[in-house]
């Protein structure tokens, strides 16, 4: 993969910002493309530019306002409160075909830019209950999407089975661990870094980032 092109769906949050520091390992031709599909918290575009400017990663941001206007969620209005699913429901942070949409739309920006590769954060371990980020989706897209384009991209998701803390020591491998910890926005209530602390997606992060660190700690007693 060292001589292809590949593009990485990028939010600046510590999983698709793990994802871009893995790709350039991978593959010889980077770029990135950000959705901007009415997020309640800007910051989050502005972190996504921050970081390809830093890495120097081409960056594309596609409009896809008309996904917030279909979508109605946690992420997308001020009046819907952040709470996790309860008895086997989906959480309220959860955008329904966002998943669909921008790795569709990833796909047509790939046949422009020349890129086979498609690279997403998407994990099946620890996805909320999304049902978008599961293993079977991600295979299921990737033929339909072939079959649209007529094409061969190869959809990689290197998050896939890994759980958070798994995630973290993949950062570190990849001498990335303090650049995702300082730099990315997780927190559903848009604060860099550590975050709130409070929300479900901080929790998740600061959760596993804690047992990495002990249990590499500890193998390094």
């Amino acid at each position: 993969m060292k001589k292809e092109k590949v593009i990485v769906v990028f939010s600046g949050g510590q999983d698709s910002t793990t994802c871009l520091f893995w790709a350039l390992q991978q593959f010889s031709e980077v770029e990135a493309v950000t959705f901007d599909y009415g997020q309640k918290h800007r910051l989050e575009i502005e972190c996504a530019e921050k970081i390809t400017q830093q890495l120097g990663v081409k960056h594309h941001i596609l409009d896809m306002s008309l996904l917030n206007q279909l979508a109605a969620s946690a992420l997308t209005r001020d009046d819907i409160q952040i709470e996790e699913g309860q008895g086997g429901g989906l959480p309220s942070t959860f955008v329904p075909g966002r998943n669909l949409l921008f790795l569709s739309f990833a796909g047509v920006l790939a046949s422009q830019i020349g890129a086979k590769h498609i690279v997403t954060g998407v994990c099946e371990t620890d996805f909320s209950g999304y049902p978008d980020c599961r293993d079977i989706f991600i295979k299921s897209l990737n033929v339909t999407l072939n079959l649209a384009m007529d094409d061969t991209f190869v959809l990689h998701t290197p998050l896939m089975w890994l759980d958070k803390a798994q995630a973290w020591a993949l950062a570190d491998e990849l001498d990335a661990l303090n650049f995702i910890r300082e730099q990315t926005l997780t927190c559903y209530n848009g604060i860099i870094a550590d975050g709130c602390g409070e929300c479900p997606a901080c929790k998740l992060r600061q959760n596993g980032l804690q047992t990495y660190l002990a249990t590499k700690a500890g193998q390094e007693a």
